[in-house]
């Protein structure tokens, strides 16, 4: 019998044993025999809980259950076994609520480890077979069906697949993948078959992490549990010494008794680990990964937030800024053409045209006699159409800027860019700038960091000064360091962590350093699990910043609701077992009072697991 069902078992009979009691004794079959089964009933529950006590004791564990064992055990001395019984009851209760709480609580973290993927399909000389995740290697061509689980993290080596990768990111719509682009396990294929190379081991894939991952967030005890836990050393003697003051000042040792049982707060300590274990699942749910409760209560008390540039604040490659065209020509229909001419070439810029005219719907033709000129640009032919692309002195020759093209060129004379000059039979159509974007969210994001009580909020870059201020011109920022080797970041984070409880938000594997060094190290893991997500307490698995900001606001929510749970519940407690003292609350009474107040503060603590937002889930 696992211990869940022993609780349940032991509630079972000190319930029937209520019932046979107060059935016994308006029968008239006599006070001794309902005083007798009540008895009986409760026995049951004093030996499971001193097992229990003695168990955790031999393990240096000592919690607040010893003041039930003390309450049921002087109640049966004293002649009171309808007190006993309740209070058993009302124990018993607490345990299994305490299961209940912790089942809905722990449910989002457990859906994700079960979903793990088990099987690939494989291709071969001899056709498509079906093995287990754990038999793929990488390099190995996998087949992955419309509706099934990528096994492992790969490359996608057909043209287009879209990817459901709500249980890995929380982001709800499929999303569009293309020839090359990196997929991760655990995601699921939302569209037509397709094939993909496998870049990794299932052990080391994206969804493997982050089981491992979820199984230290539902083991991992944070500090704010712990101090719950000692706290419990204390209750125990001070309850004592009111009890024994009672039953002084009284002579009555039944008004001790009523003491004892006001005071057996079974499931009040436990509000802490369930509210704790709510904020971890409700994170998980927004594609928020923290290894447990810790990383969640120390998130909840940063006050300065620290952030690397490239990859975090801005999107991490060269992403198409503008498009500046002649007069009279279509931006998108240059696009389409230089994205067709680019289908041929190797340059580090050819996915990202390609990925934005798709982006746009624009219909690729197929480019011809094509010639690339390395380190210049490339030529070719595009529905009768000649078109050269590549720097200022490739596209125009010998021919001056025209003046449509002047003001870009002194706009950006500057800044740390790619510009890619295309030409249309001869003559410049268009100027095309590349550069590493800023994310679409970062602004709202500070502003959402601020909100939510982070004071201060600093760029930490490796980059030169140039590229740090062009960043921070657009962002509310209190200080910029630029020009920083691994080195210098964690000497940074060490300085900023000794003012106030700093996090440092980052995605590369220079990050991981400073990552380890922060009170909460955050990796931006969307693009696998690097260096950094290994160094870091929290990790966002979807490409945004905004999972940052709603990290902090769940944490603070559930450290709250913990506190609250705790401190609510033990001045009831506390005002309960002053009336008791004086005579105000009868022993049957006072545990009904009591697992009135245990009940509550769990319920309370269940609600980190939603939202917190009026209308939102």
């Amino acid at each position: 019998m696992n211990e869940s069902t022993l609780r349940r078992a032991l509630l079972v009979i000190a319930i029937l044993g209520l019932a046979g009691g107060i059935g016994a004794w308006r029968t008239g079959l006599g006070p001794l025999d309902a005083d007798m089964i009540w008895t009986v009933a409760t026995l049951p529950v004093v030996a499971a809980l001193a097992v229990s006590i003695l168990r955790d004791f031999w393990i240096g564990r000592f919690g607040v259950d010893a003041i039930a064992l003390v309450s049921m055990s002087a109640a049966l001395l004293l002649g009171q076994p309808l007190a006993a019984i309740v209070v058993a009851i009302m124990y018993a209760g607490g345990t299994v609520l305490e299961d209940f709480a912790r089942g809905r609580a722990e449910r989002n973290l457990k859906a994700l480890t079960d979903r793990s993927p088990r099987v690939a399909h494989r291709e071969s000389a001899h056709g498509t077979e079906r093995i287990s995740v754990e038999e793929v290697v990488v390099g190995d061509t996998l087949l992955v069906r419309a509706g099934e689980l990528l096994p492992v993290d790969g490359i996608l080596l057909d043209a287009s697949a879209s990817l459901d990768e709500s249980a890995v990111t929380g982001e709800p719509l499929p999303e569009p993948r293309t020839a090359g682009d990196m997929l991760r396990s655990g995601t699921v294929n939302a569209g037509e078959t397709f094939s993909m190379r496998a870049s990794a081991l299932a052990e080391e894939s994206t969804y493997a992490a982050i089981v491992r991952m979820v199984a230290a967030a539902q083991t991992a005890k944070s500090p704010f549990i712990r101090m719950a836990d000692r706290f419990a050393l204390f209750l125990l003697p001070a309850t004592l010494l009111v009890s024994g003051a009672a039953w002084y000042v009284s002579g009555d040792p039944v008004r001790a008794l009523a003491v004892l049982v006001v005071a057996t707060p079974c499931p009040l300590i436990l509000a802490a680990p369930v509210a704790f274990i709510g904020g971890v699942s409700r994170a998980a749910r927004a594609g928020i990964l923290m290894k447990g409760s810790a990383a969640l209560e120390a998130l909840a008390q940063v006050r300065t937030a620290i952030f690397d540039k490239t990859g975090t604040l801005t999107i991490g490659g060269a992403e198409l800024i503008e498009i500046e065209v002649a007069p009279g020509r279509d931006a998108n229909h240059l696009l389409r053409l230089l994205a067709s001419l680019e289908q041929a070439s190797h340059h580090v810029l050819a996915d990202s045209i390609m990925r934005t005219a798709r982006g746009r719907q624009l219909v690729l033709s197929h480019p011809r006699d094509v010639r690339e000129y390395r380190g210049a640009g490339l030529k070719g032919r595009v529905e009768n159409m000649a078109i050269a692309a590549g720097s200022r002195a490739f596209a125009l020759t010998d021919r001056p800027l025209p003046d449509w093209a002047k003001s870009g060129e002194e706009k950006y004379r500057d800044e740390p860019v790619l510009r890619v000059f295309v030409a249309l039979d001869g003559r410049l159509a268009g100027v095309f700038t590349f550069g590493d974007a800023m994310r679409a969210d970062a602004h709202d994001t500070l502003a959402n960091l601020r909100s939510a009580g982070i004071t201060r909020l600093v760029l930490l870059t490796g980059d030169d000064g140039a590229a740090a201020k062009r960043v921070s011109s657009m962002l509310d920022l209190d200080a910029v360091v630029a020009d920083a080797i691994p080195a210098d970041k964690v000497a940074m984070v060490e300085a900023e962590k000794a003012r106030a409880p700093t996090m440092m938000v980052g995605d590369g594997i220079n990050d991981a350093p400073a990552l380890a060094a922060a009170t909460v190290g955050v990796a931006m893991g969307a693009r696998g699990a690097t260096a950094s997500s290994e160094a870091a307490d929290v990790i966002v698995l979807a490409d945004r910043l905004e999972p940052v900001a709603e990290a902090v606001r769940i944490a603070r929510r559930t450290r709250a609701i913990a506190l609250q749970s705790i401190v609510v519940g033990l001045a009831l407690s506390g005002v309960a077992m002053a009336a008791a003292a004086m005579g105000q609350i009868a022993p049957v009474a006072g545990a009904l009072l009591q697992e009135g107040i245990d009940v509550a503060v769990i319920l309370n603590a269940l609600r980190a697991l939603g939202d917190g937002r009026l209308g939102r889930a």
